[in-house]
């Protein structure tokens, strides 16, 4: 709908009114100034408000006692850069499996994940890096955890970010603290059954006058080598069997990829700063792998014996410049504009041939896909805030940009089934965004602090190609939000929260568009993907609740409630257009989703005694939902995780710390749809790591992840009255790894 996007047309109109509010400021002081000056204070009154200026200053300065967990009224949980870096992970999905209330599954093909809240993940739960979406094509597999100074997880929603967060947000916040003359280099080597690669980090920071810097910069090199296996089981509607196959995939490749973040503050006056930052990306993948398939009852698969040589290139670049300026007044503006770089190259070459007894090859397959994919972004986002009477924090913004990805598709073909398959495409996709908001925070009394927020989220998606017809999507969506914190009187450390949001998921451009992505081996259970221009975002009104009790030092225990009940929810169907098998997404009815967590963490001397150095800490993250649509029972949303459980400890002794963690996600049956059926198996995770620390600049950190050398399996079903069953499901093998890395400062 066109006006939908009438209001994009007012970020001009709000970055003008934005960069006039310092001179709004600026004359208000000096209407104040203009007035008569009252009678001077005599000399003892004026030490006295000197005196109270000062201990105000004091009291807010006081970083010691502040907890964000504790104290802010919206729910936030802050795992630091001493956390994150605890157990020398390459990848950002290793630290997150062990923060409370996070689940990441691994991926279909044992590498990389899915980060996900309250079990949920496809687009349910928000990622951003540094307050933003991360550039598309951006894998946060790729994201080193020594670039990462802080990750914010956000339980409820809030007007500040996007709303696109119906279980929940994790904000990543890349090294911005500046330390005098500051260097640290990291030299670290892993491997396991699976592979080794080296990988190496470098922190760098400094101050000259007015002038600082911080650098941080990564390189992650892997080879891998391994094979997988599975077993594709075919069932007539009478329950005869009908097909028997057992494949393997023996797959060999390198991932290299390197992070580079820099930063330059200017202080342009007091209270007065200039900020760029910027994180460069560069992704490489190769990998080679065959598929033999044997056929022990039916018949064979169009390409029984699938060759395929692929390599994947990607780059990114986001770079942000800020300023930042603080009135006399105590109000503060904050106003950011950043661009997005982005390119994506693929190429993948597919060969397959098959021989009768004692006759030669016969070529079946022989295809190259060319994929090169463009993104370019520009972004603007601006905040005005200011404390008014009566202690309310009072703020409003805007978020806008626009978004542009091109593609262009080129398969050259030697050999191939016949098929009416497009040979070349090229689409161009761009999507227009603006969200404003307001908010305001404020202590009722003491004990007593409320949030109320409110934004509105407009996007529009335009999308054309040469072997479709032209897309449009429009969607806006008015999200209040309400948060409170009340700490109950006369028990100290004891509080409860509530949190009233309205949040959704948009659709992707990759759902929008009605482009074909092919797969060779064709079937219900490997079908081909295609996306749905009509599709409309999902809807999700929730509640959250929160006790928390705070009983010694370092101590919590935290049990928490949440409930979200969301409308016209998306899934993939899947059905037979008489030629090929077809997958594409569909609004279909609701769903509800519910999720109670208990979280708890404490020092061994807190119940003990004399107790040795040890911290502990365990939680319990227990999910239920049921898709309307879906008949049950077992018709989970979005294949939720129902139960994570994470246990650690920490132990420090001299120049000694150890710990480690063990994370359990349980599986069990899920009913995707009328015709689908998936099966996870339950998965066991133990991290353990040691640090011995030499001296104050140099130290040894030695870690082994996936001490119980657990595989990773899948299963998928389709099944229909016509048709029957094909049930197909593989294993991943996961090695031990191991990774030793010396840590210098210099």
């Amino acid at each position: 709908m066109s006006s939908v996007f009438q209001p994009f047309r007012l970020t001009a109109l709000a970055a003008a009114v934005a960069m006039s509010l310092p001179a709004i400021d600026a004359a208000a002081q000096d209407a104040r100034s203009a007035q008569p000056a009252p009678a001077a204070p005599k000399a003892d009154e004026a030490k006295a408000d000197a005196a109270r200026k000062i201990q105000q200053v004091e009291v807010k300065g006081t970083a010691d006692t502040y907890d964000p967990r504790r104290d802010d009224t919206a729910t936030k949980i802050v795992v630091g850069s001493e956390e994150i870096a605890k157990y020398g992970d390459t990848s950002v999905l290793d630290v997150l499996k062990r923060v409370p209330g996070i689940t990441v599954n691994t991926g279909s093909g044992g590498r990389g994940g899915e980060i996900r809240m309250r079990g949920l993940g496809a687009g349910y739960t928000q990622i951003l890096v540094n307050g933003e979406r991360a550039p598309a094509g951006f894998s946060m597999e790729s994201l080193a955890p020594d670039s990462i100074e802080r990750i914010e997880v956000l339980r409820a929603a809030s007007a500040e970010f996007s709303t696109q967060s119906v279980a929940g947000t994790i904000n990543i916040i890349l090294k911005r603290s500046v330390k005098n003359r500051m260097r640290e280099v990291k030299l670290a080597a892993q491997g396991s059954s699976n592979g080794y690669g080296p990988n190496a980090n470098l922190q760098m920071s400094d101050r000259d006058g007015a002038f600082s810097y911080s650098v941080s910069a990564n390189a992650v090199h892997d080879r891998f080598e391994f094979e997988s296996s599975g077993v594709e089981r075919g069932v007539s509607p009478g329950g005869e069997t009908t097909m028997l196959r057992t494949i393997r995939l023996p797959q060999k490749g390198q991932v290299t990829f390197a992070n580079l973040s820099p930063r330059l503050n200017w202080t342009l006056g007091q209270d007065n700063t200039l900020t760029s930052q910027s994180f460069i990306n560069v992704h490489r993948f190769r990998n080679r792998f065959n598929q033999p398939t044997t056929t022990l009852i039916g018949s064979p698969p169009p390409y029984p014996d699938l060759m395929n040589a692929f390599r994947g290139d990607n780059d990114s670049l986001r770079s942000d410049l800020s300023w930042s300026r603080k009135f006399e007044s105590g109000a503060k503006l904050d106003l950011k504009v950043g661009v997005v770089a982005g390119r994506n190259e693929s190429t993948s070459h597919r060969t397959a041939s098959t021989a009768a007894a004692g006759s030669a090859p016969v070529p079946l397959l022989d295809t190259t896909s060319l994929l090169d994919t463009r993104d370019r972004g520009l972004n603007s986002t601006g905040k005005y805030s200011r404390t008014i009477q009566k202690g309310h924090t009072f703020a409003f913004g805007w978020d806008g940009g626009i978004d542009t990805r091109d593609d262009e598709r080129n398969e050259r073909t030697l050999f191939r089934a016949p098929g009416n398959l497009p040979l070349y495409e090229v689409s161009e996709a761009r999507v227009k965004r603006l969200a404003v908001f307001a908010q305001d925070e404020w202590n009722i009394t003491p004990a007593w602090s409320m949030y109320l927020g409110a934004r509105w989220e407009g996007i529009r998606t335009d999308v054309t190609g040469n072997t479709f017809e032209p897309a449009e999507a429009s969607s806006s969506v008015w999200s209040p939000i309400m948060q409170t914190l009340y700490k109950i009187p006369g028990k100290k450390g004891d509080q409860v929260r509530l949190a009233l949001t309205r949040t959704y998921k948009a659709p992707g451009v990759g759902s929008l568009t009605p482009r074909r992505q092919v797969s060779e081996n064709n079937s219900s259970t490997e079908p081909d993907y295609r996306g749905n221009p009509n599709l409309k975002p999902e809807l999700a009104l929730g509640i959250d609740a929160a006790y928390e009790h705070y009983w010694a030092e370092g101590a919590l225990l935290s049990v928490s409630v949440s409930q979200r009940r969301i409308s016209d929810f998306t899934r993939n169907l899947i059905f037979f257009d008489g030629e090929r098998w077809i997958q594409t997404p569909s609004n279909q009815d609701s769903a509800v989703t519910r999720s109670m967590e208990i979280e708890t963490k404490f020092p061994l001397k807190a119940v003990m005694t004399d107790a040795p150095a040890v911290d502990l800490r365990a939680s319990v993250n227990r999910n239920w939902s049921r898709v309307e649509s879906v008949p049950g029972p077992y018709n989970r949303l979005d294949q939720q995780t129902p139960l994570t459980v994470n246990l650690g400890a920490d132990y420090k002794a001299g120049a000694l710390t150890t710990g480690g963690s063990f994370v359990f996600r349980r599986g069990g049956p899920v009913r995707v749809s009328v015709n689908q059926r998936a099966y996870t198996w339950p998965r066991r995770e133990l991290d353990v790591y040691a640090l011995w620390k030499f001296d104050q600049k140099r130290q040894l950190r030695l870690a082994v992840g996936n001490a119980l050398s657990q595989d990773f399996q899948m299963e998928n079903t389709y099944e229909d009255l016509r048709f029957g069953s094909q049930t197909r499901s593989f294993n991943f093998p996961q090695g031990v790894r191991y990774r030793a890395t010396y840590e210098l400062k210099f």
